[in-house]
């Protein structure tokens, strides 16, 4: 498998694809993703993972922002920075419990740059090359609407921060979820008026929350920690995990907006070294196998019934997670740290 198929496997879009084959082609390439460390980590954050592996495997130095003042700006944690410090260094363990080899990536917080006046002289020439409209409908990058930059003036601030964040970490390629894609498009618009390199947008799905479902806009819809019942925590036992996955939407025969088949696409295939079993008496038709998502998304339209695809899907979840209940047996330190200060419940 070549780099170029490696990094836009399971991608929802690649901005633009020319681009990034030129970026592969460099000797020196950098990527990298942002997060506000802001409370409990799920499910949804395997997409990440995998893709972090995908760029490290394809050998693009990695950083992961954890964007501590971001988070502040956005009101996370009560907007307490020491928390949010304390949240971002649990995400550090956590990147590791799923999975991805934390030697090879550059763990950067924007409390280390925000010292830096080249930092703000960047976010103010961003800020002069864009409007105020535009930045409004950048909002929802932070999980807001356009009218609650009306709630404090450092609101305001962010969309420019994070387009600032690009530029001055020099990268060739800005990674996230669609709920990010406002945010590197202005990026790359911007570029032209300051003479930076336009950043390669990759961007994968959002994972639909259990309890949602449909038609929807996916960043209204998207698993999120502030919906329990809706997410699976990477900490969720595996009866937690059984009797969400039993109560989460999951119509028969329909594929679009269907978590449990999201789930199976994004988390469980990308992880299989073998066929998906789901085990059935015979009664009922006896066992099945799937060597590809497209089988069992097909067999599902056809006639699998919902129950058995939710039985096989927690089954899969739950050895997925299994790795990560167990690294934080042996890390429980920073578990407490973190219950302490109320940022996470299990």
């Amino acid at each position: 498998m070549n780099d170029e198929v490696i990094i836009t496997n399971n991608t929802e879009e690649i901005v633009t694809p020319s681009e990034l084959k030129k970026v592969l082609t460099q000797n020196k390439k950098r990527a990298y993703i942002g997060f506000e460390p802001s409370g409990t980590v799920h499910l949804g954050w395997k997409i990440c993972t995998n893709k972090i592996k995908d760029f490290l495997k394809s050998g693009f130095d990695f950083t992961v922002l954890l964007a501590d003042w971001h988070a502040y700006i956005n009101d996370k944690l009560d907007g307490d920075l020491d928390k949010i410090k304390l949240c971002g260094k649990y995400m550090e363990h956590c990147f590791k419990a799923l999975g991805v080899n934390t030697d090879k990536l550059s763990f950067v917080y924007a409390s280390e740059y925000v010292d830096d006046p080249n930092y703000w002289e960047l976010v103010l020439r961003v800020s002069k090359a864009t409007s105020l409209k535009r930045v409004k409908r950048a909002m929802n990058i932070m999980g807001r609407k356009e009218d609650e930059a009306e709630k404090d003036l450092s609101k305001l601030f962010y969309p420019a921060m994070q387009v600032s964040d690009i530029f001055y970490l020099n990268l060739d390629v800005a990674y996230g979820g669609m709920d990010q894609r406002h945010a590197h498009m202005l990026a790359r618009d911007v570029s032209k008026k300051l003479d930076r390199k336009p950043p390669v947008a990759v961007h994968t799905p959002l994972l639909t929350g259990l309890q949602a479902g449909g038609r929807m806009d996916p960043t209204e819809v998207k698993m999120s920690k502030s919906k329990p019942d809706s997410m699976i925590s990477i900490h969720d036992s595996t009866e937690e995990v059984n009797r969400k996955i039993k109560k989460a939407y999951c119509p028969e025969k329909q594929v679009e907006g269907n978590p449990i088949l999201e789930i199976c696409k994004y988390i469980i295939f990308p992880e299989l070294d073998d066929k998906f079993l789901i085990k059935r008496p015979e009664k009922f038709g006896g066992n099945l196998e799937f060597s590809s998502y497209k089988d069992l998304e097909n067999s599902y339209i056809k006639d699998l019934h919902p129950l058995d695809l939710k039985n096989s899907t927690a089954k899969y979840i739950n050895q997925i997670l299994e790795p990560v209940r167990k690294y934080f047996d042996k890390n429980q330190d920073i578990i407490k740290k973190m219950e302490e200060k109320k940022i996470i419940n299990r």
